[in-house]
């Protein structure tokens, strides 16, 4: 009973506020002038979830990583920089396991190159809200229903020049939170949207020392930029996409044949528009919202600062065959709060790879997030056909 309560509530948040009037808005502006929470809200806030285990392990630090099969859930372009020419991933986070048992996260991702500057990625991720009792004001039960949501991703990746790329994604989302039932005789549907992201990868050899080779690689994302999901007939209750700015940096450090350190920081901030008490943001475009989520802070600049979230973490592999990572994720307190550490491990065998991650509780306060796992399936098809040839070269450079 108390999971299930805890659902209800979990589901009643969600539809609230979509279905919300502008004076609970009002409220929460007044509040967060006087530097108490004012946290940016979207739809489908799932496709801001890390959903692989390499980048969980390094505090959500995913956008200037070496390529992997998950590249197009942080930065499609990577994939042109691949020494593979084909792998997938299959990754399965259970989710909130301090509130209730059966919500999680499962994704799939893959990539084949069919020559050395350009590749076609494809990624999925499904996200179950676990099983929902419905009742109505007198306790009454209304039924089961078990809300869930997807994302297909499909994109393209190419070298620009012999150091840099670009990558380009579109996708199609689908959000069923309460199908068939209604809330104040307002009946709910299913949300869908289409989405594309954009990203950019610059990838260089570095050298340091005499003995010391490596690289350092710089990425950047616009994430999610689509149009608003309805879960109503109402063409005024829409809300937003996670639409999001990423920009990272990473360098690596090869000492010798069998140790590499590889170091990797995040900064994200969504592109989305922030509450204000008019309630008027709701109205914006989604190309309003990118350009003016700059600037519409209510508490100026410095709240503006506060949106921005920072990942960072290291890597550190011996002879490509084990991994140890770790890494902190900040949020600032008044944009929701999350403040984590990570750690994880890593082991290739042949065709297989297997990656663990875990969030370290930091606080003595019982956080939602606290103890989640995420597990990570490699498979790298190439070993499929002993040394793997490169690919052809078709670069124009």
């Amino acid at each position: 009973m108390k999971f299930l309560l805890v659902r209800s509530r979990l589901i009643g948040v969600v539809l609230c506020s979509i279905l919300s009037v502008p004076a609970t808005n009002a409220q929460l502006i007044v509040d967060s002038l006087n530097n108490r929470p004012n946290v940016i809200n979207t739809a489908v806030p799932f496709l801001r979830i890390a959903p692989d285990a390499r980048a969980g392990a390094m505090g959500d630090a995913g956008l200037a990583l070496t390529p992997d099969a998950n590249s197009i859930f942080w930065n499609t372009a990577k994939i042109a920089f691949s020494e593979k020419q084909t792998a997938a991933a299959v990754t399965y986070t259970p989710w909130l396991r301090e509130l209730v048992n059966d919500i999680y996260l499962a994704s799939l991702g893959g990539y084949y190159k069919f020559n050395e500057s350009q590749g076609l990625t494809f990624g999925l991720r499904y996200f179950s809200l676990g099983s929902i009792t419905f009742t109505d004001a007198s306790g009454n039960t209304l039924g089961d229903f078990n809300p869930r949501e997807f994302c297909v991703d499909a994109g393209y990746s190419r070298k620009l020049s012999q150091y840099f790329s670009t990558g380009l994604n579109l996708g199609y989302v689908y959000s069923n939170l309460a199908q068939g039932y209604s809330v104040n005789n307002v009946p709910i549907k299913a949300g869908q949207a289409v989405k594309a992201d954009i990203s950019f990868f610059f990838h260089h050899p570095a050298k340091f020392g005499k003995k010391i080779k490596g690289e350092y690689n710089i990425g950047t994302s616009i994430a999610n930029i689509g149009n608003k999901i309805t879960y109503t007939e109402s063409a005024e209750n829409k809300d937003f996409l996670p639409t999001n700015l990423g920009l990272g940096g990473g360098i690596s450090f090869e000492f010798d044949e069998y140790n590499k350190l590889t170091i990797d920081m995040d900064f994200n901030k969504l592109l989305v528009p922030t509450p204000d008490s008019s309630g008027d943001y709701k109205n914006k475009s989604t190309i309003e919202g990118i350009f003016s989520s700059f600037t519409d802070a209510p508490g100026g600049f410095q709240e503006e600062m506060r949106e921005i979230t920072i990942s960072s973490g290291a890597e550190y592999w011996y002879k490509d065959l084990f991994s140890v990572r770790g890494g902190y994720f900040y949020e600032n307190k008044y944009k929701g709060g999350r403040q984590f550490l990570t750690a994880g491990l890593g082991i290739k065998y042949n065709v297989f790879g297997l990656d663990f991650s875990y969030l370290i509780p930091t606080s003595s306060q019982k956080n939602p997030l606290d103890n989640t796992l995420r597990f990570t399936l490699y498979f790298n098809f190439d070993q499929l056909k002993g040394a793997p040839e490169e690919p052809e070269n078709t670069n124009d450079e």
